[in-house]
């Protein structure tokens, strides 16, 4: 499509809604505010942000179509919505770039905005002279000004006029603001840190409380009491003059504070007063119960926020000695419950406000049903799900396109049409026999068994898949293992006889989450002893070797339950797999 059509379609979605969605939002919002202020003094919120920044600029977008099962299919390469698609921010290095950007935007102020200008008048060194030059603002960045929209860029202000879809201006920047909809008033932003601007000021209040116990040097130093004639300590000069007990006090703490490597900062103050005041040495300390306290209120405060976090609290707080499994589980949980449903708003938005306006100027069939949308299989942890494509390939129910991508290889690394020929290539034709009937293939010199029996070993492509029923059985087995575990740790040191109370309340299969069991403790409580005496029944049934299905599944549930992770069926064909195809 020619630079002029594109213009003039991409200030389509401008129109009087989203104006007057934008006149609202635009307003000054103290609480946005408040948030960016969070971000920048606050690690935590940092961490939050930025954890969600990297994570969605992993994510690949791509053009896709509704059908009508509601499933997403992509879009031919040469397709026009594809072609839009890619040219989203200037491909896919701009793409990272803005799907980070909203990354922090929506978990901090709970929006943000993407400014869209012909680069042809912006002249942009970062866009071709043909294309478009896409900026990802703040809230701050964006102001109303006169009905009109005034955008910061590169310190200067941008006015974008609020277009109307009945009379397009070709020439004018567009605007799209993206944000997360609160549900008490859909036009208002709202994001993880706005809902906890009350919490995050507790936790700077708690911060500035350890700041001044670390700064104050009397803190742990006190006064050291000795049992001699009265009299306070004197500066150089004043002779026998004494001092005011306050003067001195203040005199050497504003030094310790100033010179933190001063004897003052860890030498007490010492006075002298009669013997028969005190009969030995007596240091009296400025300690306050606050002190303990302010730091215990601090980690509360930060694990509150983090169980407000779209994502796992142990990514925020440490997940400590979490094995590979529990890290995969954290991982997965991030990525779809955090990441993918902002991806799900930015692509939203980018289909209704452009994607889709450009293929309704341009009369494309059915462009209702074309959208822009995500992939996250980038993120991914790829060990386990590498081996099970392969496997899954071989079995022939994934397409190497999909090996490609679960393996980390790009399209590009296909094989072209010779190499796939050469590769398929069959060795020579029988002989020809003289008249040109075929003569038959030699008889092979090696014995051959001809009996049609099911042999005892299968080879590799006829091995058993792993079926739902070995799924839910190894699944059964895990859960049976693990509840009797929490059984068993009810009555270990483990599990204190005033917490047996409560515990009894959590679910046996996962007491193990609530109570801190070492590796060692597994073996030395005896917790999985005969957890797997039905294994070899199962491992026969669905035709697998059972010492190896016995091996992984005490493996995992080991693994989960000095982890503290909770089992979750998804993991069950990840852990099985290895076993899958090896006959009994």
């Amino acid at each position: 499509m020619t630079t002029s059509a594109l213009t003039a379609a991409a200030s389509r979605y401008i129109d009087r809604k989203v104006t007057r969605g934008a006149r609202s939002a635009t307003t000054s919002d103290g609480r946005q505010n408040l948030a960016w202020q969070m971000y920048h003094a606050t690690p935590e919120v940092r961490f939050a942000a930025t954890y969600m920044a990297n994570g969605m600029s992993g994510a690949t977008l791509y053009a896709g179509r509704r059908a009508d099962d509601g499933t997403i299919e992509p879009a031919p390469d040469n397709h026009r919505a594809a072609e839009i698609v890619q040219q989203i921010a200037g491909g896919p290095d701009g793409q990272a770039k803005l799907l980070g950007a909203f990354g922090k935007h929506l978990t901090v102020p709970g929006e943000g905005w993407i400014i869209v200008r012909p680069n042809a008048d912006v002249l942009s060194p970062l866009a071709p002279e043909d294309g478009h030059d896409w900026r990802v603002l703040s809230t701050n960045e964006v102001r109303q000004q006169s009905g009109k929209l005034s955008a910061a860029i590169d310190g200067e202000d941008v006015e974008i006029p609020a277009g109307d879809p009945e009379n397009l201006d070709p020439d004018a920047p567009v605007a799209i603001r993206v944000w997360e909809p609160d549900p008490e008033d859909s036009m208002r932003a709202d994001s993880p840190v706005l809902s906890s601007l009350e919490l995050l000021d507790e936790l700077r209040l708690l911060n500035a409380a350890v700041k001044a116990i670390a700064r104050s040097r009397l803190t742990g130093r006190g006064i050291l009491l000795v049992p001699k004639g009265t009299r306070f300590p004197t500066r150089p000069g004043q002779n026998d003059a004494e001092d005011d007990l306050i003067e001195v006090l203040m005199m050497i703490a504003e030094t310790a504070i100033r010179e933190p490597e001063s004897a003052a900062a860890t030498v007490p103050i010492v006075l002298e007063v009669p013997a028969d005041s005190i009969s030995d040495f007596k240091l009296l300390t400025f300690e306050s119960d606050f002190d303990e306290l302010a730091i215990r209120l601090r980690e509360e405060a930060i694990k509150r926020f983090a169980t407000g976090l779209e994502m796992p609290a142990e990514l925020l707080l440490g997940m400590g000695d979490t094995n590979h499994w529990g890290a995969w589980m954290l991982t997965s949980e991030a990525i779809r419950m955090g990441i993918e449903p902002k991806l799900a708003t930015v692509s939203y938005a980018l289909t209704q406000q452009w994607l889709r306006p450009l293929l309704q100027a341009e009369n494309i069939e059915d462009w209702h049903r074309w959208l822009v949308w995500f992939d996250t299989a980038g993120l991914r942890v790829r060990t386990n799900r590498s081996e099970t494509a392969l496997q899954a390939y071989d079995r022939r129910v994934i397409s190497a396109k999909a090996l490609r991508r679960e393996t980390g290889f790009e399209e590009s690394d296909a094989p072209d049409a010779a190499e796939e020929a050469a590769r398929n290539e069959t060795p020579a034709g029988p002989e020809q026999q003289p008249g040109g009937q075929e003569q038959a293939p030699p008889r092979p010199d090696l014995p051959v068994d001809e009996t049609q029996d099911e042999p005892e070993t299968l080879p590799a492509s006829a091995r058993t898949a792993a079926t739902d029923g070995l799924l839910a059985a190894a699944d059964g087995l895990i859960w049976a293992a693990l509840s009797s575990a929490g059984d068993k740790l009810l009555r270990t040191p483990i599990c204190p006889r005033s917490e047996r109370a409560r515990a009894r309340e959590i679910q046996a299969a996962a007491l193990h989450t609530a109570l801190k069991v070492e590796p060692g403790q597994v073996e030395q409580y005896r917790l999985l002893d005969g957890a797997w005496a039905r294994v070899p029944e199962i491992a026969q049934r669905y035709g697998l070797d059972p010492v190896c299905l016995t091996s992984v599944l005490d493996g995992y549930a080991r693994e989960l339950i000095a982890a503290g992770v909770e089992h979750s069926y998804d993991v069950v064909p990840a852990v099985v797999t290895s076993c899958v195809g090896l006959a009994a």
